[in-house]
């Protein structure tokens, strides 16, 4: 319960990019932000990684920011939770230290491990977990470990995600939270481990690696004395495990309400397309793709398909613009560039250049599962410029959405877009005629954190239940109903086949093209 003039609740989401700490009345209500950006290496062998002491240290920087905003945060804090990016490895050693730097859901050096695992996994695995083998999971990622450097792993005590390595640090215990540790290691229905899919995965002798499950919706543990020195914090201060980024967001962001079943597409580095149903009403894609969360509610999990990159396309294509500039002596920022698409998006003309989103050197992951995956333009002419390809890129995260919906019975009548791009009018203009479905915004300016800190709220009794929760921290921040543009709608459907089509043949093509780099690396 909260106790007398303990008035906030705190949610921490260290995502991809930013890490962030967000300070929310009980009610809901946002009153202040703090952050920092969140940064990671990338090498030419595929690796993402980024340093585990600076990822906690920055956590409580932002804690501590945090304190300059809010009046006697300290005192008036009910409970803190974390919440965090998804995949990836975190090894942790002796006396809670770092064996190595975290290894992200961005890095694709057990992209041939998750290949191998693919050609002899069993289907129980799949139905089991409801999660399809990709490089980007933990389980993929330790397998590769095993395999290429098991001394890492001998020196290794337990395996964590990035939330998790946070809670740790928050509170001295080690855990991680049942939507992580079911679609990796376990069972969707039951919410425990499964011995059959560690097993499935060659980890049988790395099973005390896997942490305990916490459950932060009911469970919490008290702010460590050194937490509480490190982030001014109040020593006991209830911290609550949440669950993973995704989840977090799209329960900010509405993806589950009592009454009705939506879709909910998260439109950030990764594409995230979701719908929540009965853990005993899923009916599982005769092929392995996408993943299966389960919610802080019972019974209830999200069906995803996952995009593995998304607004990174956007990134990448501007990033080639700036870099022009600056090889021509000028200055240009990100933002100033980000500030023109709108602008440039009202100067092209629709569905002239098909587009596949996949940029990611770790290749794609939904509704298929390839790691050879490439992006690629088709229909380019010579008339055609920047603008232009800036609108297929994005027209393409539309038909990628569209491709995912699809592999889970079809795209809802309504979908709730969330993510710092889905501020954009033109962009959910686009994203609406592809999909052919209405959409709608959350004035939630910080899903994640929001997310987190309703889970906090359940788990301390603030509220008696989610949907309790969700009636005061979600419905009202809903914004109208978007209907698609029926003409641009039209155009999209006429396309979309060609779309799909384009990416099924060019398999054998991006297996050609890997193989021929990986001669010349070798």
């Amino acid at each position: 319960m909260t106790g007398q003039g303990r008035d906030i609740l705190i949610g921490i989401d260290a995502g991809t990019s930013v890490i962030k700490s967000v300070a929310f009345l009980l009610d809901g209500t946002q009153i202040a932000t703090a952050s920092l950006p969140n940064r990671y290496t990338t090498r030419a062998d595929g690796a993402a990684f980024q340093s585990q002491t600076k990822t906690w240290a920055d956590c409580a920087q932002t804690l501590l920011d945090l304190a300059d905003k809010v009046p006697d945060l300290a005192v008036r804090t009910a409970a803190l939770a974390v919440t965090g990016q998804g995949d990836g490895t975190w090894l942790v050693g002796k006396d809670n230290q770092p064996v190595t730097d975290g290894w992200l859901w961005l890095d694709a050096r057990s992209s041939a491990t998750a290949t191998r695992l693919r050609q002899s996994e069993p289907r129980a695995r799949f139905e089991s977990t409801g999660t399809a083998l990709n490089a980007c999971q933990m389980g993929v990622q330790l397998a590769h470990m095993d395999a290429t450097q098991p001394d890492m792993l001998d020196a290794a005590e337990v395996s964590l995600h990035c939330k998790d390595w946070l809670y740790l640090n928050l509170t001295g215990v080690r855990a991680t939270d049942p939507s992580e540790a079911n679609f990796t290691f376990g069972n969707f229905r039951t919410r425990t481990y499964n011995d059959a899919v560690i097993c499935s995965l060659g980890l049988d002798h790395r099973r005390a690696l896997l942490p305990e499950i916490v459950d932060g919706a009911r469970q919490t543990h008290g702010l460590s004395a050194q937490a509480a020195h490190q982030t001014g914090l109040l020593e006991g201060t209830p911290v609550a495990l949440a669950y993973v980024d995704v989840v977090c967001t799209g329960l900010g962001a509405g993806l589950y309400t009592p009454e009705g079943a939506t879709g909910c597409t998260i439109v950030g580095s990764t594409g995230m397309h979701m719908r929540a149903a009965s853990a005993d009403d899923v009916k599982l894609s005769a092929e392995p793709s996408g993943y299966i969360m389960v919610l802080p509610v019972p019974g209830t999990v999200a069906q995803i398909q996952t995009n593995m990159a998304s607004t990174l396309n956007i990134d990448w294509l501007l990033g080639l613009g700036a870099d022009l500039i600056k090889e021509m002596g000028g200055t240009v920022s990100h933002a100033d560039l980000v500030a023109r698409i709108e602008g440039w998006l009202a100067g092209t003309q629709p569905g002239e250049v098909i587009y596949h989103p996949y940029i990611s050197e770790a290749g794609e992951r939904g509704p298929f599962i390839d790691t050879n995956a490439r992006a690629g333009f088709a229909g380019l002419g010579s008339k055609h410029g920047f603008a232009d390809l800036l609108r297929a890129v994005i027209e393409g995260l539309g038909y990628a959405g569209r491709d995912c919906y699809d592999a889970m019975g079809g795209v809802p009548s309504e979908v709730r877009l969330t993510g710092g791009a889905a501020r954009s009018t033109a962009l959910r203009k686009i994203l609406s005629a592809a999909l052919n479905a209405s959409v709608r915004t959350a004035s939630r300016e910080e899903a994640g954190a929001a997310g987190a800190a309703m889970t906090a709220a359940v788990a301390i009794g603030a509220y008696a239940g989610m949907n309790d929760c969700i009636a005061d921290w979600v419905q009202p921040l809903l914004g109208p109903s978007e209907a698609p543009d029926l003409a641009l709608a039209a155009r999209y459907d006429a396309l979309f086949p060609s779309y799909r089509n384009m990416r099924r043949d060019a398999g054998p093509i991006w297996a050609t093209l890997a193989a021929i780099k990986e001669t010349h690396h070798a």
